[in-house]
């Protein structure tokens, strides 16, 4: 019995996962397949490029709460031990990135993973918070932002003496690192694009007015 209702949880928080915001907003609302544009990515950044930050933001609170959602399986249907939330949250993150809906070629996961820290443990997510947007802030690129803050919350992860949350950090960071391939030769070429605030846009925006 237990088996089976794992089986049909994992399968569930996986398709959850596999939910395609970002395309649905984008054919439903703005008559765009999000894939054709911009970086071609269905997630958060290229949503608020592509299509607007009321799109952006709505494609970001629905991937966050995916992954939150999908963590908290076990809790709705008493399945078992806490660290069971874990095994959810990561199936839901892959479905984000491998949506069985979308040839699984699929987001970043970013959003889901977030939301997914937040359906195991708020306090650690909050810590996580805390890493993020100082860093975005500094930075102006979600995506190494993302590369940065993934390694630090994996470090993170020991002071919280949770051995199934340290697993599944380290394998977080494959996977952000991973899909972030085409990121990362971007911002070694000085070519990755920057968030409309912070202190690199601010800088690079001021030197280009003075030019």
């Amino acid at each position: 019995m237990f088996a089976l209702k794992f089986a049909s949880l994992f399968i569930l928080a996986y398709l959850i996962g596999s939910f395609p915001t970002g395309v649905l907003v984008g054919n439903i609302f703005f008559h765009k397949d999000i894939r054709k544009y911009g970086s071609g990515n269905i997630g958060t950044t290229n949503t608020f490029r592509v299509l607007g930050p009321v799109a952006g933001i709505i494609v970001f609170i629905v991937d966050f709460l995916k992954g939150t959602f999908a963590t908290v399986l076990p809790i709705i249907f008493k399945l078992g031990p806490h660290y069971l939330c874990l095994i959810f949250g990561l199936a839901a993150i892959l479905g984000h990135a491998f949506p069985v809906f979308l040839k699984f070629k699929g987001g970043k996961a970013v959003a889901t993973s977030a939301g997914f820290l937040l359906g195991y443990n708020v306090h650690f997510f909050l810590i996580c918070a805390l890493i993020f947007f100082p860093i975005l802030f500094i930075t102006s690129m979600v995506s190494l932002t993302s590369l940065i803050s993934v390694v630090l919350i994996f470090i993170a992860s020991f002071f919280f003496h949770d051995l199934a949350l340290s697993i599944i950090s380290g394998l977080l960071v494959i996977l952000i690192y991973w899909s972030h391939r085409s990121n990362i030769i971007r911002i070694e070429h000085h070519q990755e694009n920057l968030v409309p605030f912070g202190l690199v846009y601010w800088y690079k925006k001021k030197h280009t007015n003075s030019n």
